[in-house]
């Protein structure tokens, strides 16, 4: 089976990711660190002195009120300078910044704020009218910062930590191992979970990104998933926060994304393939190219070769596309290039490989392991399967989060302890290939078991997503596993025609079709296949 070498990353054994902040203010003093877009076409542009300097104010003005390392502080602020400056304040403070996509719907999200018992909360007036409103998940919080205006349910606001600060340095002595922060996950295959982010894993995170993306100095981003502006930051690249909703990608205006990237002179964007399903036609059907781009990153589900050939067409001869594979826990994990894709994987896709998602990152390991639904608590080397069988990805590096908040259960399942080291199940299905290369099978709980056999998520879709007639379809099995039947739901209206030109291509016999498929709230890309599962079975029982 293939090992091959993979260069390391080293972090030392004290470190602070906001360190990276004063380092690059010192380096680029005046130039632009966030540019966010406002409404009628303003924007509010901070330099890199300014952002630490206000961030140290902010820090030292948390510290003065009380907050202590390690207190958890649940901030539900909106993306754009504000959420940066608390975040790197938090961490000069030695505080622990609590993150959790407001878009999972209020039920979830009180439950992750239940689960996480955070001793602060620093939000805008509508996250203290919510506290107000339910009190019962928020009973932890004894601290109170209100970003705007305070009304009458105590606490302090950000504008006043900031009045009565210093902006002299902060920057609390912190551990490899010590927690930074809480990121949630989606919530998409199952509840969401808090997985607990070291100042080691986020420090390894930007030396990864720019071992593996060669991210330079001075550089643009069009940062359309928020929290990568922290690691644009870290990189010295300024980052522009366009106007969109965070928690509804796919429903973006392409043209003020086109606006974004074309006014700030972006280098470099990473976002959602929701995002770039509406960018790339739109841009098409204009005669538009974005010449500015070198690469645009896309995460948060497979990315088909089409949308890839589609964005080619946009950027200019030297421009690429870049599809990093990872999750929540463990990020980055591979890498592949658009190009290579198109050229050389697109092909095998189409005839039910899967999705290639490159190589391993630097100083990344990935091993495909049996497929188990059981916790597995140490490792063996007779877990590994050979080259080209489908099994579970799990992954091994400085990037990989050890534990979720208060879910052991959860790291039951995820974990797999190797003496001092631990690896991280994907909760993917995939395998390796002859050159060292990973494909995606699919997700783990949502392969389809039937009588002669699994199937496979991302295998089967790509067989029919290769139909022109097809802009995105699903695998779901109806029934017991071991006796499920397999039924492909197509996007779309009612169409008999097209169904019975899908069913000539074998492995499905059943086909129907949803108008608009459920997806996670992150990326508005993961398809909830569980809830669709669910109707398909009603509607086969009707």
């Amino acid at each position: 089976m293939s090992r091959l070498a993979n260069p390391t990353i080293t972090v030392p054994d004290r470190v602070n990711i906001a360190s990276y902040l004063p380092r690059a203010a010192a380096r680029r003093p005046d130039a632009v660190a966030i540019a966010a877009a406002g409404g009628g076409g303003r924007w509010s542009r901070v330099t890199f002195r300014e952002l630490d300097e206000r961030s140290n104010r902010v820090a030292r003005g948390l510290a003065q009120a009380g907050m202590r390392t390690g207190e958890r502080a649940l901030v539900m602020v909106r993306a754009g300078v504000d959420l940066i400056t608390l975040t790197y304040a938090l961490f000069k403070a030695g505080a622990v910044p609590v993150l959790i996509d407001p878009g999972m719907g209020i039920r979830s999200f009180l439950r992750c704020v239940e689960q996480t018992r955070p001793q602060a909360l620093i939000g805008i007036p509508l996250a203290h009218v919510l506290r107000r409103v339910v009190p019962g998940p928020f009973r932890s919080v004894g601290r109170q910062v209100t970003v705007g205006r305070r009304l009458p349910w105590g606490g302090t606001t950000l504008a006043a930590l900031e009045a009565g600060a210093a902006s002299h340095p902060l920057m609390a002595d912190t551990a490899r191992e010590d927690t930074a922060a809480v990121l949630f996950t989606s919530g998409s295959t199952g509840p969401a979970k808090g997985a607990v982010y070291s100042h080691g894993n986020f420090d390894a995170q930007v030396r990864v990104l720019r071992a593996d993306y060669g991210f330079e100095p001075g550089e643009v981003d069009l940062a359309a998933f928020p929290l990568f502006s922290l690691f644009d930051n870290a990189l010295e690249m300024t980052s522009v926060v366009p106007m969109l909703d965070p928690s509804r990608p796919g429903r973006c205006d392409p043209a003020q994304v086109v606006a974004a990237i074309e006014e700030n002179r972006c280098t470099t964007a990473f976002g959602s393939p929701a995002i770039w399903r509406r960018v790339a036609p739109w841009c098409a059907a204009r005669g538009r190219k974005l010449p500015s781009l070198r690469r645009v990153l896309i995460a948060g589900a497979s990315v088909p070769a089409a949308l890839i050939e589609q964005l080619h067409g946009v950027l200019s001869a030297e421009g690429d596309v870049y599809t990093p594979y990872g999750a929540t826990e463990a990020l980055p994990v591979a890498r592949a290039a658009g190009r290579e894709v198109v050229g050389e994987t697109a092909g095998a896709t189409r005839e039910g490989a899967g999705t290639c998602v490159g190589t391993p990152a630097t100083g990344i390991e990935v091993a495909v392991i049996r497929i188990d639904d059981g916790p597995i608590p140490e490792w063996c080397e007779d877990l590994r399967l050979p080259d080209g069988e489908v099994g579970e990805l799990c992954v091994k590096g400085p990037v990989v989060t050890r534990s979720y908040l208060n879910r052991a259960d959860a790291d039951a399942l995820a974990k797999i302890r190797e003496g001092d080291a631990l690896w991280h199940r994907m909760g993917d299905l995939g395998y390796r290939d002859g050159k060292g290369r990973i494909w995606f099978a699919g997700r783990k709980l949502e392969r389809v078991e039937t009588g002669a056999g699994p199937l496979f998520t991302d295998r089967v879709e790509g067989v029919f997503a290769a139909h022109p007639g097809v802009q995105r379809c699903a695998l779901v099995g109806v029934g017991e596993p071991g006796r499920a039947r397999p039924v492909l739901v197509v996007e779309g209206r009612e169409d008999a025609a097209l169904a019975a030109q899908l069913r000539r291509r074998g492995i499905v016999e059943a086909i129907l079709f949803h108008p608009r498929f459920p997806v996670d709230v992150r990326h508005n890309a993961k398809i909830h296949r569980h809830a669709l599962r669910d109707w398909a079975a009603r509607r086969l029982a009707t």
